[in-house]
C-alpha cells in the first residue's frame, strides 16, 4: 500500500505494514504543523550516521531487524549504547549526537516521528547516499520551526 504525504490533514495507515514494506532508505509518510512521520530501511551493516539535531526531538521504532544505538552529548563521548530489535523505541533528544546501525542480517525497517518536523513533504530517499547529496530537503514553509535555529551536524 503506497503511502502519500497529503501534508497537515487527517490522514490513516497500517503504519506497521507501511514500515515493514518500505523499501527506500527514508520517505517521509506525513507532515503535520509540528511533527513528521518517516519509514527508513537501513541496509545490513547500513547505519544512519552519526549526527545531531539541535532543534529536534525524535521517536524511532523498529518493526523488523535489530541493531545498535548510541547516543551522547558530544560526538566523541557517546555514552549511551544499546541493542535493540523488533519493537523496541529509541528516543532521541533535541540537541544529542546519535547513530542508529543495523547489526542484523537483514534489513532494519524503522520509522521515525520528528518533532518539529525536520523534512520536506513526501521526500524519497532511495539510498542513505541521496539522502547525504539532497540540497533541497527542508521543511514546509507551513510547519512550525524554532525561532533560533541552529545547523544539524554530521561527523
Amino acid at each position: 500500500m503506497p503511502i502519500e504525504d497529503i501534508g497537515p490533514k487527517p490522514q490513516s495507515f497500517d503504519l506497521e505494514e507501511a514500515t515493514r514494506d518500505n523499501e527506500d532508505y527514508r520517505r517521509v509518510a506525513w507532515s503535520g504543523r509540528y511533527l513528521q512521520v518517516t519509514l527508513m530501511s537501513i541496509p545490513v551493516g547500513g547505519d544512519i550516521g552519526l549526527e545531531m539535531h539541535p532543534e529536534t526531538d525524535q521517536f524511532l521504532r523498529l518493526d523488523a531487524g535489530r541493531g545498535r544505538v548510541q547516543i551522547g552529548r558530544s560526538r566523541d563521548q557517546v555514552s549511551f549504547d544499546r541493542e535493540v530489535s523488533d519493537g523496541w523505541c529509541i528516543l532521541v533528544p533535541a540537541g544529542m549526537w546519535h547513530n542508529v546501525t543495523n547489526t542484523g542480517d537483514e534489513p532494519m525497517q524503522v520509522y521515525a516521528i520528528y518533532a518539529p518536523a525536520h523534512h520536506k513533504p513526501g521526500k524519497v530517499h532511495k539510498t542513505a547516499e541521496d539522502a547525504e547529496a539532497d540540497t533541497d530537503d527542508e521543511p514546509a514553509p507551513w510547519s512550525v520551526q524554532p525561532g533560533a535555529t541552529r545547523a544539524d551536524q554530521h561527523a
